[in-house]
């Protein structure tokens, strides 16, 4: 070995990707333990690393080409030593000057003064933040200030990120591509007019918004009013993502929605205000679209619809599966306490979209309307690989026998279902039909009803939600 080039022991350590067996062959003697430093790109950490400047350090020293960096703080305590803080995230702008994507987890301990160091990384890309409650807007301003490259910023719980002047800025910079807010509680739908010319450049938009801390109050017309209704250039984008947003008729997100010409995967859960004429409009104009989500919310009281009553119906099912030729990915689901009557969606409709698109993945979560019938109707299905039915109570033993004559159908998951026992699942015992199954919190389905059923078996009972 010790008469092999450098280029070639270096092609050969390229070629093992298990960290423990790259760590097992770098101690195997100095040169290799020299080579691996050097193709070492990536790295992350968490609680172990202690004293965590000195260990920082000397991480950094010893991997000199690091690009990502990983360091999370999910269950720490006080008792595992200091956490990560500002001299950290300077010992990571002056030693990795490669730096590209940093990923910061429940590091609690950082500042607006620990950002502005991370503001000299000049090839920075990518920032993904969660759960630092001591950052705020001014300190996000001056990494994005500093760092002209970034294209993928994710916010997650960061709860005093207001002062959106970050915002402002990153829409005239034109940079970013990938935009992640989750459960920032100053920041609003309303904020998002602000990314102005960005709109061009972005391809994956999530925003959700916290369902715990905002008050119903904040539904009011003030407040979803306050983005006008103006040409948003978003032709780009490829993801959309909204989680407990306002959605106002004609107005911000809204006109959104209707001109991702190139969407390719959507999801909208919880939100307040989509109506049939929105997602018709998304199916017209995104002839792309491989995947859709929507769950539904059960308040309809809300100021917003009182003149205009949400209740998404066979319409907009109908409009995706006309349009959306290329739909691979369906999944369907009701609030909680949503009762039968006030199912959005028939049987028709959702049968509607497994004959008109090439359907791989059907799940449906509360869709009190799909029964027997609907698996029935799913043996003809010739694409569908993955099936999820989540608190489907009209399914039974009749329904779930005939899961096994979908043709492609390999994996089939079972959640929270009340109407099916182990008899159900008796025709696929020793079929070697499926690759696998999983059956979580049946009531009438047993641990021994399954074996057999599929090459890979999941089981779970935990009956505590029907209490």
């Amino acid at each position: 070995m010790d008469n092999l080039p450098a280029e070639l022991l270096l092609d050969i350590l390229g070629r093992i990707t298990r960290t423990a067996d790259r760590n097992s062959v770098s101690l195997t003697c100095k040169r290799f333990h020299k080579l691996d430093n050097g193709l070492r790109i990536s790295m992350r950490v968490g609680c172990g690393l202690h004293p965590v400047c000195d260990a920082l350090t000397a991480l950094c020293n010893r991997f000199r080409n690091l690009e990502k960096v990983e360091i999370i703080y999910s269950g720490w305590m006080s008792k595992l030593g200091k956490q990560l803080d500002d001299n950290g995230l300077f010992i990571l702008s002056s030693r990795c000057p490669l730096l590209k994507d940093l990923t910061l987890s429940y590091c609690t301990f950082i500042t607006d003064a620990g950002l502005s160091y991370l503001a000299s990384c000049s090839k920075l890309t990518s920032l993904k933040l969660t759960f630092a409650p001591r950052i705020t807007g001014c300190g996000i301003l001056s990494l994005v200030v500093g760092c002209k490259a970034l294209s993928v910023l994710h916010l997650i719980r960061c709860l005093n990120v207001g002062s959106m002047e970050w915002l402002e800025y990153l829409g005239k910079h034109e940079m970013l591509e990938d935009l992640c807010i989750k459960n920032c509680r100053v920041i609003g739908e309303g904020d998002l007019i602000k990314l102005g010319p960005t709109w061009r450049k972005l391809k994956r938009l999530q925003f959700q918004v916290d369902a715990n801390y905002r008050y119903m109050k904040l539904y009011d017309r003030l407040s979803v009013d306050r983005w006008q209704k103006q040409w948003v250039p978003c032709e780009n984008m490829l993801e959309l993502s909204l989680v407990n947003c306002v959605i106002s008729p004609g107005r911000g997100l809204a006109c959104v929605i209707g001109k991702c010409k190139n969407l390719e995967k959507i999801h909208l859960d919880m939100c307040v205000g989509v109506r049939d004429c929105d997602i018709v409009c998304l199916a017209q104009n995104s002839s792309n679209l491989r995947s859709i989500s929507l769950r539904v919310p059960l308040d309809l009281s809300l100021p917003l619809l009182q003149n205009n009553p949400l209740r998404l119906t066979d319409e907009s099912l109908k409009a995706v599966a006309q349009n959306c030729s290329l739909l691979d990915t369906v999944r369907l689901s009701f609030s909680d306490g949503e009762f039968p009557s006030f199912s959005s969606f028939t049987l028709n409709g959702i049968l509607m979209l497994i004959q008109m698109c090439p359907i791989r993945e059907l799940a449906l979560d509360h869709v009190y309307s799909f029964n027997d019938v609907g698996i029935q109707a799913l043996c003809s299905a010739q694409y569908l690989q993955i099936l999820e039915l989540v608190r489907c109570q009209e399914i039974t033993d009749e329904g779930l026998q005939l899961a096994g004559q979908i043709p492609q159908l390999c994996i089939l998951r079972l959640r929270k279902c009340l109407g099916v026992t182990d008899d159900g699942l008796k025709p696929l015992v020793g079929s070697h039909k499926l690759e696998l199954l999983v059956v979580e919190d049946c009531p009438q389905i047993s641990e021994r009803g399954v074996q057999g059923t599929a090459k890979s078996v999941t089981f779970k009972q935990d009956l505590s939600w029907m209490y």
